[in-house]
């Protein structure tokens, strides 16, 4: 692989969550790996308000990875990680802290490096972040800038947000970062698509009746109300995550995995997209969230959403694909299922039960992390008579390859963005076309239903959205190595 220009990576938000839990244990991961540039250095930035030495940022980190870290902060590689931080507080009025930082950082290297400006931020505060880079010179043409989510809240704003951007950054420049798709199982599913003749030929309306792309999570609120009440489950997870993972699923092969054609056969998945009405959708809430503190006691946010969504092209035309995500539910899970269809001459006879049928002639992957990937088919049962039972074959990350080689979602896409790879990461105009497919149903959004925390959403609504079909979460030890075949 080749290695990344030397950086100097400046961290807006440095002292906030996702600093301390992905971007500083990722950040040194990748420093440990020998990934990271021969020259780098790490800026933290946050309002002046929040200012702290470079001692103090340290600590900080040491805290952040010893805590959350795969790496731990210990002997030279920590050594040499450390000195590479520094911080510098900014605000748009008054940015000299941090404009001193990064001459200091960029003076140190001894010779020509890159900016990688990180917004790990509050989406109100990108306009005037984005607007001081200009501003202070900082975006310079040696400059690349990685941006958060949510990217909007509808259509207008999503407009509104890319006009902000490109006016101080070209499109070549932008990489707004969705963690899922730097996930390694996310990633696999280019190659199982790509890579094998027994799968691709039947990745179609002919041969997959429906897909479900499934991300249950067990977790509330923890402390994110304020964020939360303002965004609820579609905003947070469904536009952002799962219709992400689903053009993934449904593109077209790209004429290389080079980052244009793969953006370009997503983005062709997303202006086939038919738009989602509140005929589309179930809405839930769970039972107490209006008593989270933060939370208007009247509260509409939804904490769940379950919806179908159609891709009109001649791959899907007439394959549902289901989507569900939401928090306080039963278990959490990052799956997808595709439902094959069933020969059309049925000939074996069966006693099995229509939901142990409904089980099989499945494809489905687990994208959590590690991952794995499982196949679900009848196979006849021992005997003289031909009985059928399900049984399947699975394959799992875990244990497989050496995991040590394996990068978390931010690390692979940090790094993608300091080789300046886009592959991953969406452009301004797929964003705009998803919040245009959503536009009828946040104009008109169903009522929220309620449902009891540690359910599977409001009942029976959730159901009936995907009858005839039903929701399929296998558990794992179903389909590892050593414990699947028949059940």
């Amino acid at each position: 692989m080749t290695a990344p220009d030397d950086h100097v990576i400046v961290l807006f938000g440095a002292t906030g969550d996702l600093a301390k839990r992905k971007l500083l244990p990722g950040l040194f991961h990748l420093a440990a790996a020998g990934l990271l540039p021969d020259g780098y250095r790490i800026v933290g930035s946050a309002p002046t308000r929040s200012a702290m030495s470079d001692d103090a940022f340290r600590t900080l980190a040491h805290d952040a990875v010893a805590t959350f870290g795969r790496s731990k902060p210990t002997g030279p590689g920590w050594k040499s990680f450390e000195e590479s931080l520094s911080f510098g507080a900014a605000d748009p009025q008054d940015p000299g802290a941090l404009l001193a930082a990064v001459r200091a950082a960029e003076d140190s290297l001894g010779g020509p490096s890159r900016r990688l400006f990180h917004l790990a931020i509050p989406p109100s505060a990108f306009a005037s972040t984005i607007g001081m880079l200009g501003d202070t010179g900082l975006a310079a043409e040696n400059a690349k800038v990685i941006v958060e989510k949510p990217f909007g809240t509808d259509l207008a704003s999503a407009r509104a947000l890319n006009e902000t951007i490109n006016a101080v950054f070209d499109e070549s420049r932008v990489f707004r970062i969705d963690h899922f798709l730097g996930k390694e199982s996310v990633d696999n599913i280019l190659a199982l698509r790509f890579a094998n003749g027994m799968f691709e030929p039947n990745w179609n309306r002919d041969h997959i009746r429906y897909v479900q792309i499934d991300v249950p999570e067990t977790l509330g609120l923890e402390g994110r109300a304020h964020f939360y009440e303002g965004t609820g489950a579609f905003r947070d997870m469904i536009v952002t995550h799962l219709i992400q993972v689903l053009g993934i699923v449904a593109m077209e092969p790209p004429v290389s995995l080079a980052a244009e054609p793969l953006r370009d056969e997503k983005d062709k998945v997303f202006e086939a997209m038919r738009p989602i009405g509140p005929g589309d959708v179930v809405r839930g809430q769970y039972e107490g969230y209006r008593d989270e503190p933060g939370v208007a006691p009247d509260s509409t946010t939804e904490t769940f959403a379950a919806l179908r969504v159609e891709v009109d092209n001649w791959r899907w035309a007439g394959v549902p694909f289901h989507l569900r995500s939401g928090k306080n539910l039963a278990r959490g899970r990052q799956v997808i299922t595709l439902g094959l269809r069933e020969p059309p001459l049925r000939m074996f006879p069966t006693d099995l039960a229509d939901q142990e049928k409904n089980r099989a002639n499945k494809i489905v992957i687990d994208f959590g992390d590690p991952g794995w990937i499982a196949a679900r088919f009848l196979t006849k049962e021992p005997g003289p008579a031909m009985r059928l039972e399900p049984a399947t074959m699975a394959f799992g990350y875990a244990g497989s390859f050496c995991e040590e080689n394996g990068l978390e979602g931010y690390e692979r896409l940090i790094l993608d963005a300091m080789l300046g790879d886009q592959s991953l990461f969406t452009r301004a105009g797929g964003i705009e076309r998803i919040w245009a497919a959503s536009t009828p149903l946040l104009e008109n959004p169903p009522p929220v239903q309620p449902y009891a925390p540690g359910s599977w959403g409001p009942e029976p609504a959730v159901s009936e959205l995907i009858a005839p079909y039903s929701w399929h979460l296998p558990d794992a030890a179903e389909v590892l190595p050593g414990t699947f075949g028949t059940d």
